[in-house]
């Protein structure tokens, strides 16, 4: 993943960009002795695709500016049956098998990396995924069985761990022709997705259906079952010809302080998360204070003021003061609750969380207090061992360490104190694979240190997004296939994610590229084996705002989602989702902002502005995305002006150099 950011650059409206830089006139540029006086020149055109930013930023590695093309309408299924939000699924599941539910909670990097971003704002495309995703879940879009007599490999791989990047492998090797088997220690797959993520913002018949589709191709599952203890891993090495570990993270880090270890009322925010999607609540914390400052710790926040205080309790539900008996959405006849307090801690200032801004909007107005800029420094208990409250700080960060500033001392009560400050993982009954870290080692085709048949992904190599596990399961699931076929690991490329292919898009529109026979033979445009002044530099390139004409795109504000606002007064007891999707109109609008960086989308910019009658629409016949235009060399002059009026940068000058 290629980390952008344009949020903090100047915002120009489409209104301020021109040619000339400051000073400059067009005596500067000498267009005459361009255009009038050249009669020959060593640059010309070249239709160069490169990978737009959004998808170098995006961890799964999703072809955003191919799925966002169909929205807008500019590439149409080859069945003029097919619904485009059909095609556009088809698209996004190259990369990524779970729309609807990365729609929901991705933190979407891509939209902080689009190059909308110097013009107005960013593509909604967090919000697009979630309507096409939330479309095919309602229409039945299946994946169906891949498998056939004619690619099935008969190879068998094992994947321990049935979360996102299990799962995600899952999917991609199934459609490899590979046998698989998930193991999961849990009674439902989903790992994080389900346990760890609030039901108000996956909900879970969304996930159910995702999960469901991906089992449907084929996938053989063990849940309940966990490695090392109901099968070990020597029976694994023996049965199958690869193991992927996608166990995940499932271990919280207490926190380092004195009075943090066996004391009940502390527990970490993996704990409390599982416990709650497990279907279990927390029964008499009135006040919990929880230290972090990422996502988990929003949700435990956010979750601890929906459950609220138990105040009544059945007897035969036999709390024991820690985590109670009652069902977490079904608690309204059994109890009375009272509203929590909700204390979210964090070492560095509230503007500098990792949480996403949204997301600690959300959490403040919902009545959970914030304080940043403060450090644990113990916990304080009563006679009984219980923890009362925590010894805080103001402290100023050093890096990621944080310095306490004396005489700042303070203390927050609590009931229940949550850490949420790291992960890591469980190796109980295969502890040799563990690193000094608690995570795994794996090289850069996802192999694990020193096991021959043993591949990894997800968060036990490297805890993040969701989006990023399952890019380490696209990846590996190609490693994994290359070791079971006897082929020799390849270096991957520069530019990691799925991209535009022209020779597949010729083909599917029935236009294929014909074979090249070799030799060497003199430069043409007419050749069929050969694709006229074409370039592709996506797997190393990324595209940049500087190389696009953004004078050609005007202000287009941002289709929003509808949101359901929820304040102090009613999240208690308020588990309903917070989003709704773009209608089918938005969702078509976002994709008409796309900017189509590094791919051309047919705007005419070149063929009318072109002095020299040089530039021509291929005809309708042979026309295909990212082949519109073409160049007749015999009149061109390299004047430049095709590539000047690009909006997309993907006319660049260089034949000849």
């Amino acid at each position: 993943m290629t980390t952008i950011n344009k949020k903090n650059l100047p915002k120009t409206e489409g209104k301020f960009f021109r040619r000339f830089r400051e000073g400059e006139s067009p005596k500067d540029w000498d267009l005459e002795e361009k255009i009038f006086v050249a009669d020959h020149s060593y640059k010309c055109p070249v239709y160069v695709v490169k990978t737009p930013p959004c998808s170098a930023s995006c961890p799964s590695g999703h072809d955003i500016r191919g799925w966002l093309a169909i929205a807008r309408g500019m590439d149409k299924p080859t069945d003029e049956n097919m619904p485009w939000q059909e095609y556009a699924f088809q698209r996004m599941t190259k990369a990524n098998p779970f729309p609807a539910v990365m729609g929901r909670v991705c933190p979407a990097p891509c939209e902080d990396g689009c190059n909308r971003n110097v013009v107005d704002e960013y593509v909604g495309i967090n919000a697009l995924e979630h309507y096409v995703g939330d479309w095919a879940i309602e229409n039945n879009m299946a994946f169906g069985e891949p498998v056939t007599d004619a690619n099935e490999t008969r190879k068998k791989v094992a994947i321990i761990g049935g979360g996102p990047a299990g799962l995600a492998a899952a999917y991609f090797l199934r459609k490899k022709g590979h046998n698989v088997t998930i193991f999961d220690e849990h009674e439902k797959l989903g790992g994080m997705m389900r346990y760890g993520i609030p039901t108000y913002r996956v909900p879970r018949d969304k996930l159910d259906a995702e999960i469901k589709r991906i089992i449907d191709m084929g996938v053989e599952v063990r849940t309940n079952t966990r490695v090392g203890r109901d099968v070990s891993v020597e029976q694994l090495e023996d049965e199958y010809d690869a193991i992927f570990w996608a166990i995940g993270a499932q271990k919280g880090r207490p926190l380092p302080i004195p009075g943090w270890s066996d004391c009940e009322n502390c527990i970490t925010g993996v704990e409390f998360l599982e416990a709650f999607n497990q279907g279990w609540v927390y029964g008499t914390a009135k006040k919990i204070v929880v230290v972090g400052g990422g996502d988990t710790s929003i949700d435990v926040a956010s979750v601890a003021r929906r459950l609220g205080h138990i105040t009544e309790v059945r007897k035969t539900d036999n709390i024991d003061g820690k985590i109670g008996g009652f069902t977490a959405d079904d608690v309204a006849g059994i109890l009375r609750r009272e509203g929590v307090e909700a204390t979210l801690t964090s070492l560095f200032p509230i503007d500098q969380m990792v949480a996403a801004e949204h997301e600690r909007q959300e959490a403040m107005r919902e009545g959970v207090k914030i304080l940043g800029g403060v450090m644990p420094l113990e916990v304080i208990k009563d006679d009984s061992g219980k923890a009362v409250g925590l010894k805080m700080c103001e402290c100023k960060m050093d890096g990621m360490t944080p310095i306490p500033i004396e005489g700042t001392e303070f203390t927050l009560e609590a009931d229940l104190i949550v850490a949420a400050i790291g992960q890591y993982g469980d190796f109980e009954g295969f502890e040799d694979l563990a690193n000094e870290r608690g995570f795994m080692d794996t090289d850069s085709y996802f192999r694990v240190a020193g096991k021959e048949k043993h591949f990894a992904g997800g968060d036990i190599i490297r805890p993040h997004l969701l989006t990023t596990a399952i890019g380490h399961a696209r990846i590996a699931a190609d490693e994994i296939d290359h070791f079971l076929s006897g082929k020799p690991l390849e270096k991957r490329p520069k530019v990691d994610v799925a991209h535009f292919n022209l020779l597949n898009e010729l083909a599917q529109r029935g236009r294929p590229v014909q074979p090249y026979e070799g030799g060497q033979v003199p430069g043409t445009s007419s050749a069929e084996w050969a694709v006229h002044n074409f370039e592709d530099r996506a797997s190393s390139d990324v595209i940049t705002h500087e190389e696009m004409f953004l004078g050609h795109f005007t202000e287009m504000p941002r289709a929003k989602r509808e949101e359901i606002p929820i304040d102090a007064e009613h999240v208690l007891g308020n588990f309903q989702e917070r989003i709704k999707p773009l209608t089918e109109e938005q969702a078509k609008y976002e994709g008409e902002r796309c900017m189509s960086c590094g791919l051309c989308f047919e705007c005419d910019n070149c063929v009318i502005f072109c002095p020299q009658d040089a530039v021509h629409r291929v005809p309708k016949s042979e026309r295909a995305v990212g082949r519109y235009v073409f160049t007749e060399y015999t009149r061109c002059v390299g004047c430049h002006i095709c590539s000047d009026v690009c909006p997309t940068g993907y006319i660049k000058m260089g034949l000849g150099q």
